[in-house]
């Protein structure tokens, strides 16, 4: 038996408790709205953020749920102050209440500004502002991607100015151009005309137009997130920015590679004026033809006068020809000349020619070939007797054993001498298959041609001879 005394205090479950909990904050604390700077504000796969609004000395969690958030003209992020409007509850799942948000707009626009201006620190500091990657815009774009709401006056006055000015294919991409979608809406554009392959059933665009109408730093807020700043710097494609009016001023600008203060001026830069261009090209295709017909005169006038310093042709040929009459008249005078002096040399050679001078060079020739062939003989006898005496005083000294020795080898030597000569004989030649041809005339035949000239010809082999009859002889014929 429980002796502790029976207590008058209703007793509540726990659901009861934090139900009434609820009723009662949700009823003192209806519509609230705070400040404060967000911490750790995440945004779940669901589409719902979650966070924390704090300041010096309390914190609160916060809650916003998908359809809210898809309201923002900013992004929300971490050391942001932010003014929130909504509804003070608890999560009876955690014993904690929490602030579920309708409503976020930043505390002021500098807060906004120093956001924006630190993002801009940091995509400067790694080289995404930099002039050199700056591209060329083309002078006159076949096609124009618009990154733009297909339903704003901006698209309208797009076209209406191209249309003006120079008329060429246009893309709309329709993205949102403000609220929490825009900044990816934006980037997958731009990354999109990229992706498009040149030559394809899609034409790929020569330039892109990144444009939106004024409005406020809020408003524009899709064009300062950095999704959007790195998908125009990494951007093959030349990109002009045509956000707000020409006073708003944008991080998407920094990245393009060229701003246009007005949807309308990007069009216009875009573009030249098609009569503009036309009386341009008049100009100079004017400007060329007197050009051309200027050098031509100059030519003409370099040509006539080159033509007048030359001598003239009836000038040069007559000059040649009385050279060939000059040549002509002397030609006969002085083949006569020199045939005059070949007749007088040769008169004059011919009274030297005497036959007593001739019969007395025969005879003194004659003596002089007697008395060498006297001395001839004398002269021929002396070397002999002397050689004569030499040998007998050598075959005096020579030993009889010597003298056989060197006989019998003289006499093998001979006898190699006489083997060697045999077997080169003609009939060692025959006896290896090899014979001799001849004529009817006994003389040797060479050739085939030789050979077939002959009718009767003679083999010799090395066991005799036989006789060959190449053709017989043709036959007599007919007188009758």
């Amino acid at each position: 038996m429980n002796d502790q005394p029976a207590s008058n205090l209703p007793e509540y479950s726990v659901s009861e408790i934090a139900g009434a909990l609820k009723r009662t904050v949700e009823t003192a604390f209806g519509q609230v709205r705070v400040r404060g700077e967000l911490s750790q504000f995440r945004r779940q796969s669901s589409g719902h953020w979650y966070g924390s609004l704090k300041d010096e000395r309390s914190l609160i969690d916060l809650a916003m749920w998908k359809g809210t958030a898809t309201g923002l003209s900013f992004r929300p992020e971490d050391g942001l102050e932010v003014v929130v409007t909504g509804k003070l509850t608890t999560y009876p799942g955690r014993s904690k209440y929490q602030l579920i948000v309708e409503k976020m707009e930043p505390a002021g626009v500098g807060a906004l500004l120093a956001q924006i201006e630190a993002r801009r620190l940091k995509l400067q500091a790694e080289g995404l502002f930099d002039p050199a990657r700056k591209q060329l815009l083309p002078s006159l774009p076949r096609v124009i991607g618009v990154v733009t709401s297909p339903t704003g006056a901006v698209i309208r006055d797009i076209l209406h100015r191209l249309a003006d000015r120079f008329p060429a294919h246009v893309l709309v991409w329709p993205v949102a151009v403000q609220g929490e979608a825009s900044a990816a809406q934006v980037a997958a554009a731009i990354a999109g005309f990229n992706a498009i392959a040149p030559g394809g059933a899609v034409p790929r665009p020569d330039l892109i137009i990144v444009a939106r109408g004024g409005g406020s730093i809020e408003d524009l807020a899709a064009f300062n997130e950095e999704i959007v700043v790195r998908a125009a710097a990494a951007s093959h494609i030349p990109l002009i920015s045509a956000v707000g009016h020409e006073t708003d001023t944008t991080l998407i600008d920094y990245a393009s590679d060229w701003r246009a203060p007005t949807p309308t001026a990007a069009a216009e830069r875009a573009v030249p004026v098609r009569a503009e261009l036309a009386a341009s090209l008049t100009m100079l295709s004017g400007r060329m033809d007197a050009a051309l017909l200027r050098g031509l005169a100059l030519r003409q006038e370099r040509g006539l006068a080159l033509a007048r310093r030359l001598p003239q042709p009836r000038n040069l040929i007559g000059l040649a020809a009385q050279r060939v009459d000059d040549l002509a008249e002397r030609l006969p005078k002085a083949l006569d000349a020199r045939a005059g002096g070949f007749a007088l040399r040769l008169e004059r050679a011919g009274g030297r020619l005497r036959p007593a001078l001739l019969s007395a060079r025969v005879e003194r020739d004659g003596q002089r070939l007697a008395a060498m062939a006297a001395r001839l003989a004398p002269a021929l006898a002396r070397p002999v007797a002397s050689d004569a005496q030499k040998l007998a005083r050598t075959g005096a000294g020579l030993r009889p054993f010597l003298l056989a020795t060197r006989l019998a080898s003289a006499s093998s030597r001979l006898n190699e001498a006489a083997r060697m000569l045999a077997s080169l004989g003609p009939d060692q030649v025959l006896a290896r298959g090899y014979a001799i041809v001849r004529g009817p005339d006994g003389h040797v035949i060479a050739s085939a041609v030789a050979a077939a000239a002959q009718q009767n010809l003679t083999i010799r082999f090395g066991d005799g001879e036989t006789p060959v009859f190449t053709k017989p002889p043709a036959a007599q014929g007919s007188l009758f």
